[in-house]
C-alpha cells in the first residue's frame, strides 16, 4: 500500500512538472516537442479531421496498447497519469501565465522539467499515454535499448515530418527539445537503477551477515 501511494504521489507531481513546463514555457514561446499533439497536428493539415479527434484516437490507442503490453497496472496508473495531465494542464492554462524568455533558455528550462515529469512517472510504472507507452514496449522487449532514447527519435521523426508545418527554426528547436529533455530522462532513470541495485547488494550483505 505505501510504495502504490508513493507511486500515485510521483504521478502527480510528475504531471504537474510537465503540464507547468508546456502551460507556462513551451506554448507561449512556441516550442513543439514532437509529441502526439504535434503529430496529430500534422495529420490534420492532410485529413478533414479535427485535431481533438485525432489526438483522442492516439490516446485510446495508446491505452490499449497500456493494457495488453505494459499490463494492468501500468494501464490503470496511466489512465490516472492522462486524467492529471489534462486536469493539470487545463489548469495551468486557466491561470494565464507565459514565461516569455530566450529560445535557448526556454529550450533548457522546459526540457529539464520535463525529462523530470517523464522519470517519475516512469518510474512509478506509469506512462504520459503518449510515445512513452511505445518506448515503454520497446524496453521491455529489449532491456538494453533506453525507453529516453526511443522516445527521441520518435519526436524527432515526427518534427521531421512537420518541417513543412513548423518551420525549420521550429524543427531545429525542437530536436534540441527532444535530446536535452529525454538526455535527462536517460541520467535520472540510470541514477535510479544504480541506487535500487546498490540497495539489493547491501539487502543481501545483511542477510549474509545474519
Amino acid at each position: 500500500m505505501a510504495k502504490q501511494i508513493k507511486d500515485i504521489l510521483k504521478i502527480i507531481i510528475g504531471n504537474i512538472i510537465l503540464t507547468s513546463a508546456y502551460a507556462f514555457v513551451t506554448v507561449p514561446n512556441k516550442i513543439v516537442n514532437g509529441g502526439v499533439t504535434s503529430c496529430s497536428l500534422i495529420i490534420s493539415n492532410f485529413l478533414p479531421v479535427d485535431i481533438s479527434v485525432i489526438a483522442n484516437i492516439f490516446t485510446m490507442a495508446l491505452l490499449a496498447i497500456c493494457f495488453f503490453k505494459l499490463g494492468k497496472e501500468n494501464f490503470l496508473k496511466s489512465i490516472v497519469s492522462s486524467i492529471c495531465y489534462m486536469g493539470f494542464l487545463s489548469f495551468f492554462r486557466s491561470i494565464g501565465i507565459e514565461l516569455i524568455m530566450n529560445p535557448v533558455l526556454c529550450v533548457v528550462v522546459a526540457s529539464t522539467m520535463v525529462g523530470i515529469g517523464y522519470f517519475l512517472c516512469i518510474s512509478a510504472n506509469a506512462s504520459t499515454v503518449g510515445f512513452d507507452v511505445i518506448a515503454l514496449v520497446v524496453h521491455k522487449e529489449n532491456p538494453k535499448i533506453e525507453v529516453g532514447t526511443v522516445i527521441r527519435y520518435l519526436s524527432i521523426a515526427v518534427l521531421l515530418m512537420g518541417l513543412l508545418t513548423y518551420g525549420y527554426m521550429a524543427v531545429i528547436f525542437g530536436i534540441a527539445f527532444s535530446i536535452l529533455e529525454t538526455q535527462v530522462m536517460n541520467v535520472l532513470i540510470r541514477l535510479e537503477k544504480t541506487k535500487e541495485f546498490k540497495g539489493e547488494i547491501d539487502d543481501e550483505i545483511k542477510t549474509r551477515s545474519i
